[in-house]
């Protein structure tokens, strides 16, 4: 009989529950810097849409915004652990502070470190890692979403140069990025194999940022129509050899879902912890709310699928950690986390009752920060197209 494998057979070696004293200082360091920076003000940020500038700012300071990478770059050469640990802590707060440090650290600068010229590292990366700049990754656009091979931007080779013409939407960062990693068509006969990937400068004649997207959740995200009139890109800064556009853009996108996972798990965290504790202070019927069925039996599956969430998460960390791969990991840590992100943050809004409705108390914003973890970075059904190959593969 055949020896069936699973994917736990795929990593290098047990999985380990325990967190470093290490992993806990980093999990105590972002929950304080959430509770303490991100907390105040940020229902102002999100009913005005404003970008958290100074927020920004100290996460690069803390090592946020370059957590994965090398040292010698810049980077806190820490773990995938480490990242989602405070993702989640970041994300329990505001979901739109926490999607600046993925995008930066998953799309960006994991991206340029990974695939990326040494030149093009001691150019960019250094000023990404540190916070110094930040990033944007620009692969959707009007016709070209779930879609990734139907890009209509192009970059046509002009020698030593690219000229870069399209549009890009629903680009986070778009509007405060300092550098744009841009997907697009140098050979459409080619089809995905005629795709580039590109560092592109903000200041580069050609190059406009259109107006801020007004948005369900993550409001404080500063989400952007970006268009590209004769860019001129110089050859140095497209980003591996030519054609490798899409598989970058793949390559890249797998490791951000963990990032955008652990929002999730964040977003979910926060409303049930806000949940847990609005139930034992709200009385109806001449006691806590808590101690009806009704509500105990709800904060009791909220706390169960968590829990799932984060061993998934975890596990897509690992995988991502030990050099296995984690396409498929990563796929599920993200279709789960961000079904139980949408559940548990409705859950907690019925708990609240009609307080839940009021802006005050927190949790209606974290429903509405939770929608997108369904589609950004991979709609839950690309996800599951991506889980049922890797099952269904010889």
């Amino acid at each position: 009989m055949p020896r069936i494998e699973n994917d736990l057979d795929k990593s290098t070696d047990t999985m380990d529950f325990n967190l470093s004293e290490e992993h806990l200082m980093i999990r105590e360091a972002a929950r304080d810097f959430a509770n303490n920076e991100l907390l105040p003000g940020v229902i102002e940020r999100d009913t005005n849409q404003t970008f958290p500038t100074e927020q920004v700012k100290k996460m690069g300071e803390l090592g946020f915004l370059g957590m994965m990478v090398d040292p010698k770059y810049g980077g806190g050469g820490m773990d995938t652990l480490s990242y989602v640990i405070a993702m989640e802590e970041l994300s329990k707060i505001d979901a739109s502070a926490s999607v600046i440090v993925s995008v930066n650290n998953s799309l960006v600068c994991w991206g340029l470190e990974t695939y990326g010229s040494e030149e093009q590292k001691q150019k960019y990366l250094t000023k990404l890692a540190t916070g110094e700049s930040i990033g944007a990754f620009c692969l959707s656009e009007p016709e070209a979403g779930s879609d990734a091979t139907s890009q209509r931007t192009t970059a046509v080779d002009k020698g030593d140069h690219y000229l870069l013409n399209g549009t890009k939407n629903w680009i986070t960062n778009g509007g405060s990025a300092d550098y744009y990693l841009v997907i697009a068509q140098t050979d459409r006969d080619k089809g995905h194999r005629g795709i580039n990937a590109f560092i592109v400068e903000k200041s580069w004649d050609g190059f406009e940022v259109g107006p801020k997207e007004d948005k369900l959740g993550i409001r404080g995200s500063d989400t952007h129509t970006l268009n590209f009139n004769d860019v001129k890109v110089p050859k140095e800064n497209r980003i591996g050899e030519d054609g490798f556009g899409f598989k970058f853009a793949m390559k890249t996108l797998s490791g951000g879902r963990i990032g955008i996972a652990a929002q999730a798990l964040g977003i979910a965290a926060g409303a049930y912890d806000l949940a847990r504790e609005y139930s034992k202070i709200r009385k109806a019927f001449g006691t806590e709310i808590c101690n009806h069925q009704a509500i105990a039996f709800k904060l009791a599956d909220m706390h169960v699928n968590i829990e799932a969430a984060r061993h998934l998460v975890m596990k897509a960390a690992w995988d991502k950690d030990q050099g296995a791969n984690y396409d498929m990991s990563g796929a599920m840590a993200k279709l789960q986390a961000s079904k139980v992100a949408m559940e548990t943050t409705v859950e907690a809004v019925q708990i609240h009752g009609g307080n839940g409705y009021v802006k005050e108390y927190h949790v209606e914003r974290l429903m509405r920060d939770a929608k997108i973890t369904q589609i950004y970075e991979g709609t839950s059904e690309i996800q599951k197209i991506v889980i049922s190959r890797g099952l269904l593969r010889d």
